[in-house]
């Protein structure tokens, strides 16, 4: 455990403000900057030692974020929950981003349960989600990771200790160390946005990427509920088409399920999955036991997404009604 550098004053007043500016940023609007001689630097985010999932130990400040632009996150392994969700949507953005990833922009997913998440456990989960390279999951101890939770603002901040690992915080934050800016954001944001901000916004100066690519521009155009939920909750695992993402491509989904049993899939899928449905069941053993979480859909909900994938389907299902 490091040594505590700042008072406790200090450290309270540097965190109320760092939580400050990133509760108040917006994607639309200036990143949150730290101002010169603000204390945003080795003096402030911990040098602790972690465990990468290769086994090599590294600190955090030093190896990790100085200098660097990243996305951090964190998770436990053994989530059927937000987790497999939140990881799914990070390879979504580690693709957006192509060879920036490693180069220009870092990913770490950190493990917030320190007795089970070792190196050969990360690894597995890490090789499910086929992450490449720039992405690094790692391990601490308890203590040093609520330590590096609780400077990132990343941390419950109720006044009340966390009882259970499925109570972390799901955002992501997005930072430039070099540039002293920080932004915090939900995985499940439009996924270009996300990638601009990591491409152009926290770039250091000089090195801005082009980032026009047509495929990841913002719709202009307002999206229809079924869309919203399908964009939102089951894009990062599932394509429209055939193509196997994190889990099935749900070309002919629509034709070739049961409504009843599919409704009910899409509701509550870990219902399905401890009662071993056979259907379920099969899925989970061959999607690498990568479980599809209960997204606690509303009925209405259910039903616009069921409408979305029927009548959306690629244009070669189209072709074959």
């Amino acid at each position: 455990m490091i040594a505590t550098i700042v008072s406790a004053s200090r450290k309270a007043k540097a965190l109320l403000i760092l939580l400050a500016g990133l509760a108040a940023n917006l994607e639309g609007g200036p990143a949150w900057a730290a101002q010169p001689g603000s204390p945003w630097g080795a003096n402030y985010f911990p040098n602790v030692e972690l465990t990468t999932q290769e086994g090599n130990k590294v600190r955090f400040y030093d190896d990790l974020i100085k200098g660097k632009v990243f996305a951090i996150n964190f998770i436990y392994t053994r989530c059927t929950d937000s987790c497999p969700m939140e990881t799914a949507a990070l390879r979504k953005l580690q693709q957006a981003l192509g060879d920036r990833m490693g180069r220009d922009v870092f990913f770490y997913t950190i493990s917030i349960d320190a007795e089970r998440d070792k190196p050969a456990t990360l690894k597995e989960y890490a090789a499910k989600f086929k992450v490449g390279p720039g992405w690094t999951f790692l391990a601490g101890t308890k203590e040093d990771v609520s330590l590096i939770r609780q400077r990132l603002g990343m941390y419950r901040d109720d006044g009340k200790a966390e009882q259970k690992l499925s109570e972390h915080n799901i955002n992501i934050l997005m930072g430039s160390e070099a540039g002293g800016q920080w932004i915090k954001r939900s995985p499940f944001e439009e996924t270009a946005a996300l990638a601009r901000i990591l491409s152009n916004r926290l770039a250091p100066a000089g090195k801005v990427a082009a980032y026009a690519a047509a495929s990841m521009a913002l719709r202009p155009m307002a999206l229809s509920d079924g869309e919203d939920v399908f964009r939102s909750k089951c894009e990062a695992c599932h394509s429209l088409g055939h193509e196997h993402g994190i889990g099935p491509g749900l070309a002919g989904v629509m034709r070739n399920r049961d409504r009843t049993w599919l409704k009910r899939w899409i509701q509550e899928p870990d219902k399905l999955i401890r009662a071993k449905d056979p259907i379920a069941t099969a899925l989970y053993k061959q999607y690498k036991e990568i479980p599809m979480p209960n997204m606690r859909l509303s009925d209405n909900e259910v039903a616009a997404v069921m409408a979305y994938m029927e009548n959306t389907a690629p244009p070669e299902i189209q072709a074959a009604r």
